[in-house]
């Protein structure tokens, strides 16, 4: 049963350090194919966290919290598949989000209700600032490295941390397994930047509505 256990592990680990990896140094260049997946992600930790602080349940701890995770990350993934500007918004939000949680709970704040609110305010002002100063393509490039190194994070840490705590915190998880790991996390963060910077010089990533099945931009050079 242990064996099976860390076999299960080790393929999440596996598989969240690989789309981590493809998010962090190709986020840009492969924005329309990763979005609907980050989308879904995304939305089901928002949904299930919305749960969480709401009833007090623990993370993941009750068929509701599963539940309205799966639907609005399913939403999210259809929303940021059909529109461009969506898909933005959700990249742009999910950064906010994870920087508004991250340093209140970074701080000793447990996950409550006041810290899901300041995330999505945090969300909310993030993906609109992003879009009101047209600074899409910038963004996208930040939060896709940022994230991505987060995920690459997340997928070390599900080895050696308790499944949920790493998923729904990932700032204490990585203080309690390593501070070291905060600076691989900057590091390999920057890295993803860099990279995503010298590679999308010369792409500009398509505008899509794909609802009335219109498109417009470069998707490469």
């Amino acid at each position: 049963m242990a064996t099976d256990s860390f076999f299960a592990l080790a393929c999440t680990a596996i598989i969240a350090f690989v789309f981590g990896l493809a998010l962090c140094f190709g986020g840009y260049r492969f924005f329309l194919l990763l979005l609907p997946i980050w989308g879904f992600f995304f939305g089901f930790v928002l949904g299930a966290q919305a749960v969480t602080s709401i009833l007090g349940d623990a993370f993941l701890a009750t068929i509701t919290s599963w539940v309205v995770g799966f639907v609005v990350g399913a939403l999210f993934a259809v929303l940021s598949y059909l529109f461009y500007i969506v898909a933005v918004a959700i990249i742009a939000g999910s950064l906010g989000y994870a920087i508004a949680t991250g340093l209140l709970l970074a701080i000793g704040l447990p996950m409550g209700f006041i810290v899901w609110i300041v995330g999505v305010v945090g969300a909310v002002a993030m993906a609109g600032a992003t879009l009101f100063l047209n600074l899409q393509k910038w963004v996208i490039m930040i939060a896709t490295a940022v994230l991505g190194a987060g995920v690459i994070l997340g997928g070390f840490l599900i080895l050696f941390a308790p499944g949920r705590m790493a998923l729904e915190n990932p700032v204490v998880a990585t203080l309690q397994a390593s501070p070291l790991l905060l600076i691989v996390f900057i590091v390999t963060a920057a890295a993803g930047v860099f990279v995503q910077w010298r590679t999308g010089m010369r792409w500009t990533v398509t505008e899509y509505n794909r609802w009335e099945d219109t498109a417009t931009g470069i998707p490469a050079a």
